[in-house]
């Protein structure tokens, strides 16, 4: 059974037919220790000893003490983000929390900003604060419902939405709305059975930040897995628009994870990106790791053993069509693994960050550079004026497919892209557009 939610079909029609680190850390004058649970002793391990002793196999970093002297030479630096390279894996999200509540002295004196900026010679004392658990609670949240029945749910997510709670974005999610549209019954979702983010068919970051999820993992135990995230299956990112599914009950819960460990649930994506890849189809088999130059992206990595945390990751791709003069295009994806920011770095590698991506490359001013000398001068004001109102990455869920848990009718679903990525599409295809026709489609 196919579904399709608003002008999916007058969509679908125009563009294409529907082929259903670990950081050492730096040698310096430092003492970092793990308090224990008690607090009652301290157990201390110099810096050599620093891996695989600081914390627990749960990652808690609750009551880790920080002691060091600021290294000479040091620019300008924030004191949290300072403090975020010196123990290594805790979010700075986390360390901001520690500040606030008082945890945190510079030559003595309780520091309480999270912007005071360290210097050459200061001394730093910190001590990470217990985790604060969180709740999921119900919010009158207008919701996009494509498919409902008993046991399923499948919601069209709108951009700049965040799946569930988590630090920093403790309301307004999905799971908020979810939570006040319909009830759960009194069950337990497994943690086991929920996915990890990098797991999952998530392609995109949960909350504001890249430090955020680490905050989160850190708490990701059963007990809170089931206050904050209930029927969740899997994610999309905060900036990623489109389709995702819930589950109502433990059954379809624990089925439907299944299918997505399996590879068995169908996610087609599609991304307008700055240029064109070449060749213009394929298949991208690159490991994806944490870009150790900087920790808010993910890198795709082309040998495992040049990154030891990198996870296989696949994606297959084909341009649907040709944008612009040449200066972008309508991609679609296909995702064989649900990595991390999987397509923003896949396509960071091809060399066609996805327009409106400014961490992975796809900046304002790379869109106009490629754009603007292919676009007629009448349209340069109006092609400008969509590229600066950009605040995401130009991604989105077009289709899901998958089996129904109960029934074992296999379900398909499509929703055309938001305003933000129709209207940048139309006034690409108004300056030129040239569809790809490929004899077999990617499947």
């Amino acid at each position: 059974m196919l579904m399709m939610c608003g002008s999916t079909k007058s969509f679908l029609s125009h563009s294409w037919s529907l082929n259903l680190v670990t950081r050492r850390p730096r040698r310096g004058f430092s003492r970092v220790s793990r308090i224990a649970a008690s607090h009652s002793s301290t157990r201390e391990s110099d810096t050599d000893q620093y891996e695989g002793a600081l914390v627990d196999r749960t990652g808690n970093f609750s009551g880790v003490r920080l002691e060091e002297t600021v290294e000479k030479g040091l620019q300008k630096s924030r004191i949290d983000s300072w403090i975020s390279t010196r123990v290594d894996g805790v979010s700075r999200a986390r360390v901001q929390s520690s500040i606030r509540a008082g945890l945190v002295s510079v030559n003595g004196r309780v520091i309480d900003k999270v912007s005071h900026v360290v210097r050459s010679g200061d001394e730093v004392k910190c001590t990470i604060s217990d985790l604060q658990p969180l709740r999921a609670e119900p919010e009158d949240i207008p919701l996009d419902i494509v498919y409902e029945d008993a046991h399923v749910l499948v919601v069209n997510k709108p951009a700049h939405m965040v799946v569930h709670p988590a630090p920093g974005n403790t309301n307004g999610t999905l799971v908020n709305g979810i939570l006040h549209h319909c009830t759960f019954p009194n069950i337990a979702f497994s943690s086991a059975g929920m996915l990890s983010e990098s797991e999952c068919g998530s392609d995109d970051e949960i909350d504001r930040s890249f430090e955020n999820r680490h905050l989160y993992d850190e708490i990701n135990s059963s007990r809170c897995t089931d206050a904050i995230r209930p029927g969740i299956v899997h994610r999309l990112d905060k900036g990623t628009s489109g389709l995702l599914v819930v589950a109502k009950d433990e059954h379809s819960h624990s089925h439907l994870s299944e299918q997505f460990k399996q590879h068995k649930v169908q996610r087609v994506y599609i991304s307008l990106s700055s240029g064109i890849p070449s060749p213009i189809s394929g298949r991208i088999d690159i490991p994806i790791g944490r870009d150790p130059s900087n920790r808010v992206r993910m890198a795709a990595i082309p040998c495992l053993a040049n990154h030891k945390h990198a996870r296989h990751a696949a994606s297959r791709y084909k341009v649907i069509e040709v944008l612009g003069g040449g200066g972008a295009a309508l991609v679609e994806w296909r995702l064989e693994t649900g990595r991390t920011h999987q397509i923003r770095a896949h396509a960071k590698y091809l060399g066609i960050p996805l327009l409106g991506d400014e961490v992975y490359g796809g900046t304002k001013n790379m869109a106009m550079s490629l754009l603007q000398p292919k676009t007629p001068a009448n349209s340069r004001s109006n092609l400008s004026r969509l590229i600066s109102k950009l605040e995401r990455p130009c991604l989105h869920a077009l289709m899901l497919g998958f089996k129904h848990p109960h029934s074992g009718e296999v379900l398909q679903f499509s929703c055309p892209p938001p305003s933000d990525f129709a209207e940048i599409l139309f006034l690409l295809r108004a300056i030129s557009t040239v569809k790809c026709i490929f004899a077999t489609p990617i499947t």
